[in-house]
This record gives C-alpha cells, sequence and structure tokens, in this order.
C-alpha cells in the first residue's frame, strides 16, 4: 500500500546505528528514498543490500563542511529534500566546569546539526519537516553530563525560533527528545561494564514500563512529526522518555 512517504526524499545524519539506524530502517520501510551521512557505513550495509535503489549513504564527519556541502551536492541530485533529521551525535561524561567538553558536544550536537540545516535551505520542499533531536535530560539532570545538556538545551532553544522563521517556507521544525535508549551511545561514556550496569539499573526504576527504549521505538515517534498527521506542529519538543520524567 502506498504511503505519504512514497519516493519522498529524506536526509538523515548518523543513520548508521541506533536511532538514526531505526530511522532509516522505518522510512525505507515505508517507501521513501533515504540520503544519510554517517563516519561509517555499520548498520547500513545491509539495508543497503535490502534497498539499494532508495539507500544513499555518504561518508563523511557532520562537522566537516566539506562533508555537508558534498551532502548538499547529492542532495540536488536526488531531491527536492522533504524530510530531513540532523541525527548524529556525541555525549561524553565530564566535569560540569569543563567548558572544552561543552565545545566537543556542542559541534555536534549543535552546531552540526543547524549547519545540516543551513547547508541543505536550498534544498528543502515546501513542504517540508525538519526534526532535530534532543534529549529528556533537559527536564532532569546527570551527574556529569552538563556539557551534553547543555548542547541539546542550546539547540532546543534555537529550533523554537528557527520553527517561527521558517514557516512562512512552508518548512516545520520541531524536535523529539528521546529518554533512555538501548543504543551504543552508552558504551562511549567511558564507564566500566560494573558502573554501566549500576547507572543502567538505577535508570530502569524510574521508567514506567521498567525497561529502556528500543530505538524503533523514537523513530516512530519521529516519523510522525515529519507526516502530514503533525502537520499542525511548530516548535515543539516531544519528550519519548518511557515515563522517566514523570518521576
Amino acid at each position: 500500500m502506498k504511503t505519504e512517504f512514497q519516493d519522498r526524499l529524506a536526509v538523515v545524519t548518523g543513520g548508521s546505528s541506533g536511532i538514526g539506524l531505526a530511522l532509516c530502517t522505518a522510512l525505507l520501510q515505508r517507501g521513501a528514498r533515504v540520503l544519510t551521512l554517517s563516519r561509517s557505513i555499520g548498520g547500513l550495509q545491509q539495508l543497503q543490500e535490502s534497498y539499494p535503489e532508495r539507500l544513499f549513504w555518504q561518508a563523511g564527519d557532520v562537522t566537516s563542511q566539506e562533508a555537508l556541502q558534498g551532502l548538499c551536492r547529492r542532495a540536488a541530485e536526488l531531491g527536492p529534500v522533504d524530510y530531513l533529521v540532523p541525527n548524529a551525535g556525541i555525549a561524553e561524561l565530564a566535569d560540569s566546569l569543563d567548558l572544552a567538553a561543552f565545545d566537543r558536544q556542542w559541534a555536534v550536537n549543535g552546531a552540526a546539526a543547524l549547519n545540516t540545516l543551513g547547508a541543505l535551505i536550498s534544498e528543502l520542499a515546501s513542504p517540508a519537516s525538519v526534526v532535530f533531536i534532543g534529549t529528556f535530560l533537559t527536564r532532569s539532570t546527570f551527574p556529569g553530563l552538563a556539557a551534553y545538556i547543555a548542547s541539546k538545551a542550546a539547540l532546543a532553544a534555537q529550533a523554537r525560533t528557527l520553527a517561527a522563521e521558517f514557516a512562512p517556507l512552508g518548512v516545520r521544525i520541531n524536535l523529539v527528545s528521546p529518554g533512555p535508549t538501548a543504543t551504543a551511545i552508552w558504551g562511549s561514556l567511558g564507564l566500566t561494564d560494573e558502573e554501566l550496569d549500576d547507572v543502567a539499573d538505577k535508570v530502569t526504576q524510574r521508567l514506567l514500563p521498567g525497561h529502556f527504549l528500543d530505538a524503533a521505538a523514537v523513530a516512530e515517534v519521529i516519523i510522525f512529526q515529519l507526516s502530514q498527521g503533525a502537520r499542525g506542529v511548530y516548535g515543539q519538543d516531544w519528550v519519548v522518555d518511557n515515563g522517566y520524567t514523570l518521576s
């Protein structure tokens, strides 16, 4: 059955793992064409074998202007771009006063996300939908992740203003803020296996279903935000966190 995503072009950064990979999968399953930029092909290899005519992967780092320019050129060939999700992100534990840690994380989580939109402005369709990725932690706290949280909070603040600025162009801009999700980003925090298990146990106690989100659940919310079903939603930040911020 044909869906509204059929043959539409979606651009997703950081599509090789985690939420990005789940989102690419969901879009392809709905008939979309997907252009994705990531540092390695990772889990996209299998997707590319399954959807060779609709999945287009480019190697590159979102912090590189050259990589973003290459992404724009490819989008111009395939476009216009109906959906844009600057998903690439990093997280690291650091002292809360470590401004260098903020700079590193802002470079990917904030600046690169905004630069991705900037690079692709001329290729956006009208209407088009953009979803930035925030975090549930802007509504909570987590020791050692102040820089990460601040980078996402700054992105959310800019996204709200951008939503108002881009609306006259037919472009909707929103955010989806995932909660604790079973992805590889947890393993990048620099904790030992024992420390990770301890953190996971404490976090799980606050999750209403008693388990972490799976990436596909977050991808489904992003899909809805991209769709015409959310056509009246502008500048909102939807938290998907299995109830973590309720307690």
